[in-house]
């Protein structure tokens, strides 16, 4: 009988001691990011698209990204997440003849759509 007090005592202990309780940077909370236009969206589109999408499209562009809505239109109704995401050198893939995005950017452009367009 003593000893399975002293089994059971000592069970308990190495239970007991095993469990830990978060510190303080486990807890703190993370900074979320939320992707707007005029902190990312922008200068992807700017840094990528603007030389045929200007405001005066160039090139063969059949529509201007140079403001919020105009991004916001190619996104809803002119199949921008598609076109961007295509494989390099397939039909009707952009940039057009250019290296498709890095794909950070593409989920930038997808998070965004996501989120309901914030500006």
């Amino acid at each position: 009988m003593k000893n399975k007090i002293y089994i059971l005592l000592i069970f308990s202990c190495i239970t007991f001691n095993s469990c830990t309780t978060d510190s303080v940077s486990d807890l703190e909370e993370t900074e979320v990011t939320i992707i707007t236009y005029t902190t990312t969206i922008k200068g992807i589109i700017d840094n990528n698209c603007i030389r045929c999408h200007a405001t005066v499209p160039v090139n063969g562009a059949p529509m201007s990204l140079t403001t919020y809505e105009n991004v916001r239109d190619a996104v809803l109704n002119r199949n921008l997440l598609d076109r961007i995401s295509r494989a390099e050198g397939t039909s009707g893939a952009m940039p057009f003849g250019g290296p498709r995005l890095p794909q950070s950017n593409i989920d930038a452009i997808n998070e965004w759509a996501d989120n309901n367009f914030p500006q």
